[in-house]
Formats: C-alpha cells, sequence, structure tokens
C-alpha cells in the first residue's frame, strides 16, 4: 500500500460542493492500494502512519506523533499514486489494485483507523473529490509498505 502524509494546520475535502471530511491540525492520508496488497499492509501503514514522529516538539524538532499531539486524521482514497511514469508522458495505473479490491481495502483501513484512533474524517472512494489543505512544514512523509 501507498501513503503519501500531509501535515496540516487543517484540511477538507468536498465532494460535490459539500464537505465530506474536516480535520484541524494533524495529517492527511493519501491512500493507494496495489495490486497484491491485503489487510496485513493495510495495518502495517496504518501504525506507521499513526505512530511516525514528524510534529514538532519543545525545542522545534520533529520527535512526535498525530497521536502525541491529539491531531486528526483525513483518510482519502487516491489511486494516481500508483502511477507508471517511466515510459511516456501518459501515467499509466496497472499497479494499482482493481477498483472493487481497492474500495474492500480503502473501507478496511478506514474501519481500523476509526477503531484505533479518536479522529478519523474521510474522502468517498470513487468519487471526484476536491481536497483543501494547508501544509505545516510543509512536511510531506511519502510511505510504501510492499506486499
Amino acid at each position: 500500500m501507498i501513503g503519501l502524509l500531509q501535515r496540516v494546520s487543517e484540511a477538507r475535502v468536498e465532494i460535490a460542493g459539500e464537505v465530506a471530511g474536516r480535520i484541524g491540525a494533524g495529517l492527511l492520508a493519501l491512500v493507494c492500494a496495489e495490486q497484491g496488497d491485503g489487510e496485513q499492509q493495510a495495518d502495517k501503514l496504518l501504525a506507521k502512519i499513526l505512530k511516525l514522529r514528524i510534529f514538532t516538539d519543545e525545542a522545534g524538532k520533529m520527535n512526535r506523533s498525530v497521536q502525541d499531539v491529539g491531531g486528526g486524521l483525513l483518510i482519502v482514497s487516491q489511486f494516481t499514486l500508483a502511477a507508471d511514469t517511466r515510459g511516456g508522458n501518459r501515467p499509466g495505473f496497472s499497479q494499482a489494485a482493481a477498483p472493487a479490491e481497492g474500495e474492500r481495502l480503502y473501507d478496511y483501513f478506514v474501519a481500523r483507523a476509526r477503531a484505533a484512533y479518536p479522529e478519523v474524517a474521510t474522502g468517498r472512494f470513487g468519487a471526484s473529490m476536491q481536497v483543501h489543505l494547508v501544509n505545516d512544514g510543509p512536511v510531506t512523509i511519502p510511505l510504501r509498505i510492499a506486499p
């Protein structure tokens, strides 16, 4: 599974002009299931996201996790993270999980996140979404959990 984390001051996702999910300070997690991924990869990615120390402590060092600071977690599906751009100018997405499997793993990931963490907001799988964010830092961290 692929994740792209952005430490944010605030973030929201809109679908057809309506806010589907919103957080204050915390993490925007864009997630993508790839072929061969399963619950094990989803669980590992979630654990990494919740424990990754990318928030600053009193000394200004990145030494705190989203759990440590009590920040929000906004989870948005984004299959384009699986883009293959090695050849030509049109990305290929053959490594992304099939839509039904991608949705199943996204729903699993969100359910596990809600069970493990108190403030979780989401977008909607497969929807055309507008994501608004204020990147804090900026801090953007790519993650990949291989099958």
